[in-house]
């Protein structure tokens, strides 16, 4: 099995700064994922730009089976949702949208820009429990992205996908290597990721549950979003 993240910058091309399905599509079907778990996305709304981005791409890519998962509206004063989305080959069987907790505002030490968070746990046709999401940028909110991961992770047969917005370094992801192991890592590459021109950081992840094998994993050399896919073939 094929399994993909992608952070598609609300579908937007990297180099043209305009909204291209059909550049996010080609990505994704050059790369043949059975599914992909996508941040950033849009879903229809009362702002011009907000659309059904998921559905868009599920059908641009042949996938039958997609859920978008919404965490904010962009804009407080008009319905612009914006979150993480699957699409997929494989039938959905059940799905959650999980709220990440936010950072008590009192005890907020960040400098970047703080938003809430959410995570998609979605059960797919053949038993394996994908779990999808898009951190934080300030360290509060890494551990409590962390702590929902936790909570909510199973022990065999669980794959953890998306944009965590942490370096390979960071000490925070030792907690998730207690349960999961970092594809990239199986194979001694760390496989930068942003920005897509000139990948200089890892910050997106594919973690799988330590019973399944990895076959390999990479991120192809692509620009379509500000950051590169990852993509890595299993077995269960």
């Amino acid at each position: 099995m094929r399994i993909m993240t992608f952070n598609t910058q609300h579908c937007m091309n990297y180099i043209t700064r305009e909204t291209d399905y059909e550049i996010m599509a080609k990505t994704i079907n050059d790369l043949s994922p059975d599914f992909v778990v996508l941040q950033e996305m849009r879903n229809a709304g009362d702002v011009d730009g907000f659309e059904n981005q998921t559905k868009i791409l599920a059908d641009l890519c042949g996938m039958k089976h997609y859920y978008f998962a919404k965490a904010i509206d962009v804009r407080k004063d008009a319905t612009s949702p914006y979150g993480n989305a699957i699409i997929s080959k494989r039938k959905i069987l059940d799905v959650q949208n999980i709220p990440i907790p936010d950072p008590d505002p009192a005890e907020r030490k960040g400098t970047r820009w703080y938003e809430t968070r959410c995570m998609l746990k979605a059960k797919l046709e053949g038993g394996l429990t994908v779990l999808g999401l898009h951190a934080g940028l300030n360290a509060e909110e890494h551990e409590l992205a962390i702590k929902t991961i936790l909570e909510n992770a199973e022990d065999t047969a669980c794959v953890l996908l998306g944009d965590f917005n942490m370096r390979h370094d960071n000490e925070k992801l030792n907690a998730l290597k207690e349960i999961f192991k970092d594809t990239a890592e199986v194979m001694d590459n760390i496989l930068f990721t942003c920005p897509s021109d000139k990948p200089e950081k890892k910050i997106d992840y594919i973690f799988v549950t330590k019973d399944i094998k990895v076959i390999s994993a990479n991120v192809p050399n692509v620009i379509s979003s500000d950051h590169r896919p990852v993509i890595a073939d299993i077995s269960l």
